[in-house]
């Protein structure tokens, strides 16, 4: 405000180079997505036509009817939904379990065991591919959900930990101590005391293994053969030729399987920033 007051031509010049660019980074991140919704209601000849007529072309829901006939799609669209879901559930019941032991109780090594944690959270999932295949392989768990959701929960856990550890040692002592003194066991404490105060962080470390456990592309492509996840259904999608591809179809089968995870974004909102926010104040 004092700028505005002392050179008002410097301030108006300022808020609009910050809104331009604002504009130039929103069209940069929405155009592509944009342009995919648009694929998904056009036929095939007409993603070679000039943009201008291209845009304005007809549109049709042929593409969303393939797709959700499809029969690999809608079996891939479960096995999705099992392992995702699967992650989540594991993930949040071993993470928050570790992340109270962390974040309450002192012993000697915590330190070392919270770098673990963390180094493994970051390590790149081709270095444990080859390891992990033959694991997998050894425990007959090729080409089913429960090997996929293990693998995932070799990242998703540590992940989970890491951000809820560094909640619970921001929740106040003294809503332990006052449960306790109630008359509260230590697991009604930590049932009805502290995993609602923790919600926020659930919710976020939750939401982003699904996003994590419904995108993954590399771990279900190596461990399964016929049971096969969203990502790799749509990579596998030809057309009648290997030099065809129907873009319609992909494009529509990509929205659907977007569509869910910005619903799910959009409703928690709220919490995956306080959830962050929250996390992320100490290490």
């Amino acid at each position: 405000m004092v700028l505005k007051r002392t050179n008002p031509a410097l301030y108006y010049l300022q808020r609009t180079g910050f809104y331009l660019l604002v504009i130039v980074i929103t069209l940069y991140l929405l155009v592509p997505f944009l342009w995919a919704v648009l694929t998904s209601f056009r036929k095939s000849g007409d993603l070679f036509l000039p943009p201008a007529q291209f845009v304005g072309a007809a549109s049709t829901f042929g593409n969303y009817i393939d797709v959700f006939a499809n029969p690999n799609f809608q079996k891939g669209l479960l096995f999705s939904l099992i392992v995702a879901v699967g992650s989540v559930v594991i993930s949040l019941i071993f993470g928050s379990f570790a992340a109270y032991a962390l974040g309450r109780f002192k012993f000697r090594g915590k330190s070392a065991v919270l770098y673990i944690i963390l180094a493994v959270s970051v390590f790149p999932q081709i270095a444990v591919l080859g390891g992990l295949y033959t694991l997998i392989s050894n425990l007959n768990l090729y080409n089913s959900p429960i090997g996929l959701i293990l693998s995932y929960l070799i990242f998703t856990i540590p992940f989970t930990v890491w951000v809820l550890t560094s909640f619970v040692r921001d929740i106040p002592g003294e809503l332990e101590e006052a449960a306790l003194v109630d008359g509260a066991s230590p697991l009604q404490t930590l049932f009805q005391v502290l995993f609602p105060v923790m919600m926020p962080a659930l919710v976020t470390t939750g939401l982003l293994a699904f996003i994590n456990a419904w995108n993954e592309y590399l771990f279900a492509l190596t461990f399964t053969s016929t049971n096969r996840t969203v990502p790799v259904v749509i990579a596998n999608y030809s057309g009648a030729t290997q030099f065809d591809q129907p873009w319609g179809q992909i494009m529509a089968a990509s929205i659907v399987v977007t569509v869910p995870l910005i619903i799910l974004v959009l409703v928690f909102q709220r919490n995956i920033v306080s959830g962050l926010t929250a996390g992320a104040v100490k290490g």
